[in-house]
């Protein structure tokens, strides 16, 4: 049988990319070495964007009622005393802004999800040993690690998704550049037996002897991160004894906590040469690596999948020429990029043992924390980038709103539903007025639905959204477009302010009439 593509690998990446494709009703395979969900809670994080991602495949709500919403943070000195507090703050996209997750569990609901569809084949315990591209497709040979017997598969495109030793990558010889850091670390997953005070804070401790990740994660579990210094003994640092001992500085006793499992690894900071190749495409760690300090590393192959995938889908469906997929990496790639080097720059602040060094740092975030509005400010300029490519599939010449993400707020739709936006735009192509519309003949010809928004308070009608809580008008205002061209992610093609006409549609844009598959809801 062929299939559409192929994903390999059946982690976070892996299984948001077989969720959204087989919502699109295409033909997916999946090849997984491993029989089950890996146990160990990798990921600890994840934020408002990566929801509104899986919100598209039916599931937020599903995930969100496993998740910590809504927790502060707090950098503390070695004295446990809080020198940088932040609470993160909503950027639009309508969910909680940092939600804290077990990854086990996260996984499986994502996994339930991927059962809806029956186009999407599941085929763990097989590891993909090769790949031979051709002019119209991918040939894949995939061994059963369960009989050894070899299946071959054939696919018009592949997503790899298969990690950061991703064997496909080394079949397609591509580069995988920069650095490991010295320091290894100690990654302690528990169950928490009885609750201790502020338990549910994130806190860094910036400790210059022994720094640390103290991290509340849901469903009854805490984690612990702890490095291994110069002349300690890794394997004994991984002992009941040794955690106990370290925990124990926090006023943590043997019997509020079980330790569920304790493993070593090391930071890397890690991009693929490229991440196209042919027909084939890395996402996730099998594309790029970061340190753990902000939480982005699964965020980031997530949203690698959810850029790709419509594309694919643009592409299979003759909606689009396959050249819109150079645009993947030109999208990701320096948002991944500018994403690693704050992730770098807070595990600096956390990191930080020369005790000057940390005398300096704690002072001087103690006051500056006490002015109005700088933890938002340095979340803002040191946290997690704002959506936004400024290069890519977006049409020219460039506006302001140009290749940002609208944001989703409460709306009411047509049928005076109360809902999110993006359950009205429905993952399609759409013109969005937010005024008097002005006709547009060349996307008219090609038949791009359109929406126009309308002021809280109007009364829902057909072609129309209102903008219950005043937010999408607003931006539009601020960005200066009174009509928008959206992608299917909801990210802006083209923009025209008041009175004037929208650049043309991409070249050998063809839309087709679609119906989308639907989609099965999992029960809370």
């Amino acid at each position: 049988m062929t299939y559409d593509v192929a994903v390999i690998g059946y982690g976070p990446t892996g299984v948001t990319a077989a969720n959204l494709l087989g919502a699109m009703g295409l033909r997916v395979v999946v090849v997984e070495r491993d029989a089950e969900i890996y146990t160990r809670a990798r990921a600890i994080s994840t934020d408002e964007e990566v929801l509104r991602i899986w919100q598209r495949a039916g599931l937020a709500e599903q995930l969100k009622h496993d998740m910590l919403a809504e927790r502060p943070l707090d950098f503390v000195d070695a004295r446990g005393r809080p020198f940088l507090s932040a609470h993160p703050t909503p950027r639009g996209h309508g969910h909680p802004p940092q939600m804290f997750i077990y990854q086990p569990a996260l996984e499986r609901v994502l996994r339930d999800g991927a059962d809806r569809y029956p186009n999407v084949e599941i085929l763990v315990r097989h590891e993909c040993l090769r790949l031979q591209q051709g002019p119209d497709g991918v040939e894949l040979t995939a061994l059963s690690t369960a009989d050894d017997s070899v299946r071959r598969l054939r696919a018009s495109y592949v997503i790899a998704a298969d990690g950061g030793s991703s064997l496909t990558r080394a079949q397609l010889n591509v580069g995988y550049e920069g650095r490991t850091y010295e320091d290894r670390w100690v990654v302690i997953d528990t169950e928490m037996l009885k609750p201790w005070p502020d338990h549910d804070r994130l806190r860094f401790r910036c400790d210059p002897a022994r720094p640390a990740v103290d991290c509340p994660t849901p469903l009854g579990h805490h984690r612990w991160e702890f490095p291994i210094l110069p002349g300690d003994d890794e394997q004994h640092l991984t002992t009941d004894d040794a955690i106990y001992a370290m925990v124990s500085r926090y006023g943590i006793s043997r019997d509020q906590i079980k330790i569920l499992r304790a493993t070593v690894y090391s930071h890397h900071v890690r991009f693929a040469a490229r991440f196209r190749t042919g027909r084939v495409f890395l996402a996730g760690d099998a594309a790029h690596a970061m340190p753990p300090w902000i939480g982005q590393g699964m965020a980031a192959g997530v949203r690698d999948a959810a850029n790709l995938c419509w594309k694919l889908a643009a592409v299979l469906r003759g909606e689009l020429p396959e050249t819109v997929l150079d645009s993947y990496e030109a999208e990701r790639k320096p948002h991944v990029k500018e994403i690693t080097k704050r992730a770098v720059f807070v595990g600096r602040i956390i990191t930080e043992r020369r005790l000057p060094v940390t005398r300096v740092r704690n002072t001087a975030l103690r006051g500056l924390n006490r002015v109005p509005g700088f933890s938002n400010w340095l979340q803002d300029s040191h946290w997690i980038p704002v959506a936004h490519y400024s290069a890519g599939f977006q049409a020219r010449p460039r506006t302001k709103a140009s290749g940002h993400q609208i944001p989703q707020p409460w709306v009411t739709g047509p049928d005076g539903e109360r809902v999110r936006l993006d359950d009205v735009l429905g993952g399609r192509w759409l013109l969005l007025y937010g005024g008097h519309p002005v006709p547009q003949p060349a996307w008219d010809r090609l038949g791009v639905p359109s929406l126009t928004v309308t002021p809280a308070g109007t009364e829902p009608a057909e072609g129309t959204v209102v903008d219950s809580e005043g937010v999408l008008l607003s931006w539009m205002a601020e960005h200066r477009a009174a009509t928008l061209a959206l992608r299917p992610d909801a990210y802006v093609y083209a923009a025209a302010p008041t009175g004037t006409q929208l650049p043309p549609p991409p070249a050998g844009f063809a839309p087709a009439s679609h119906a989308p598959v639907p989609i099965a809801p999992i029960a809370l």
